[in-house]
């Protein structure tokens, strides 16, 4: 058995978002966001129907959901403000007052509770009148929008929250719905893509320049879910050259603007080649290298792997990433049964070297780690308490290898799972669970802790845990 303590002040929390947990009540008509729109578009898509409308209803339970936040050791919570419940006028940035006084409450209610709150401004949340009118993040327009509405919030809250995220994943939606089509609105055009990916880093460099303008204490940066890349091979050169593609656009196409203030120009190369490029100022890339990041969060559940493309790329085809690449699938790997996805603990501890080696050791903190799991219910003990002691497990394998990297110099600040409550996520819904806290929505949208929450807590009060090995490595 080896035995891990958790350093002083090393940050101990969990992160959700507005539309995931809020639901509609309280909004005012027509105040939709991109998500709302992806469910209204094809509802069928998702698990059971199940969408936003009333996510985990925390608009009405959010008092006694922050209690018992407090009771399953959450430290600090992360959540998001939803811009189209915050702001009334989204291209004058007026504030919604009604709106503004459930975050006032939730904020309030934390810090009473002795809970730090992290505040991001986007979670996906985009108005829909923005996409529809303008195009979203490829408007330069609606990146002013989008400036206006994160200057309301830092006034508002500048004296409540220390930790400010400007977005949190902001590659998910334009590659799932503008490059990949999985999502609506299921369209395959990478060029607008990077238009969005753009943007959306010209929205974090000019919030991150307001933020300072404004003189508020405290750090901001942004939420990235880099993919992980490993190459099938090291030896082979069309692998090597597999995994560097992949890797500039899943990893670095966020990270080198957002923490160097460039763009690699490997990728810019490469974009130009295919026709890709974004439209840019060259006094909006100045911006964006003078408003790098403070802090970055770092969410994490598997990693990339991937080898040399075996087959001739169609060039009729709109381009994609994957003309350079595709997945490898390593055998023997450990999956999640349920999910799909591969278990690698020991990626959490290669993104810490990464960091510190390639990034100058950047403040930085897990923001979302987890495992999800379906039909929890048949681990059930006779109790009513879920005994998901394989969540116990994940969470441990993953602290260790990360606590093993903070030994070794990684300036990790923190540990935020994905989720205390089970909630719904895009077309997912409620089939595969997350939380520490089991959701009820037969009986009331119940709360019930699970073995995990209870362990969470105790990790919380001995900051410590003892784990019986870590598993060898694989590549």
């Amino acid at each position: 058995m080896t035995l891990y303590t958790l350093p002083k002040d090393f940050l101990l929390g969990a992160s959700f978002s507005a539309w995931q947990t809020e639901g509609w009540a309280g909004k005012k008509e027509k105040c939709d966001h991109f998500v709302d729109m992806m469910y209204k578009a094809a509802p069928e898509r998702w698990h059971n129907g199940i969408g936003p409308a009333i996510a985990t209803d925390f608009y009405h339970k959010w008092e006694s959901d922050i209690e018992l936040m407090a009771k399953s050791g959450m430290e600090t919570v992360r959540t998001s403000v939803d811009w189209t419940r915050f702001i009334d006028n989204y291209e004058q940035g007026t504030v919604n007052e009604d709106g503004a006084r459930f975050y006032d409450q939730v904020i309030d209610g934390l810090l009473k509770h002795g809970i730090e709150p992290m505040i991001c401004l986007e979670h996906w949340e985009l108005p829909v009148s923005l996409y529809e009118k303008y195009g979203g993040y490829a408007s330069s327009f609606v990146v002013d929008c989008y400036v206006k509405f994160a200057e309301k919030v830092f006034e508002r809250y500048r004296n409540k929250v220390k930790y400010w995220w400007t977005f949190n994943e902001p590659i998910v939606i334009p590659q799932l719905c503008f490059m990949d089509g999985f999502w609506y609105p299921y369209r395959s055009d990478t060029k607008v893509a990077m238009q969005w990916i753009y943007g959306k880093i010209l929205c974090n460099a000019k919030a991150i320049k307001r933020f300072r303008q404004m003189n508020i204490s405290g750090s901001i940066g942004i939420i990235l879910n880099p993919a992980l890349v490993y190459g099938r091979s090291t030896d082979n050169p069309q692998d090597v050259q597999a995994q560097k593609i992949a890797d500039l656009f899943y990893w670095r196409s966020f990270m080198d603007p957002c923490i160097k203030g460039e763009f690699p120009l490997e990728l810019i190369e490469l974009l130009e080649k295919e026709a890709c490029m974004f439209t840019y100022r060259e006094e909006d890339l100045q911006i964006i290298k003078e408003n790098t990041i403070d802090i970055l969060g770092m969410n994490y559940y598997q990693p990339m792997r991937v080898m040399a493309q075996r087959f001739q790329w169609n060039e009729t085809a709109p381009f994609h990433p994957g003309k350079y690449f595709e997945e490898y699938n390593l055998q023997g790997k450990k999956v999640n049964p349920w999910r799909g996805w591969e278990i690698y603990p020991q990626g959490i501890y290669d993104i810490a070297m990464r960091i510190k080696l390639e990034y100058d050791n950047i403040p930085w903190l897990i923001s979302e780690n987890g495992m999800g799991v379906e039909d929890e219910g048949r681990y059930r003990d006779a109790s009513g308490i879920i005994q998901d002691d394989y969540r116990i497990e994940f969470m441990k394998e993953h602290l260790a290898y990360l606590l093993n990297s903070v030994s070794e110099g990684s300036n990790c600040k923190g540990y935020m799972v994905w989720n205390w409550l089970d909630n719904i996520s895009p077309v997912n819904s409620l089939k595969n669970r997350y939380g520490l806290v089991e959701l009820d929505p037969e009986h009331n949208y119940a709360r019930i802790m699970k073995k995990s929450g209870e362990w969470f807590k105790r990790l919380h009060d001995a900051r410590q845990f003892q784990i019986d090995s870590l598993e060898k490595e694989y590549r």
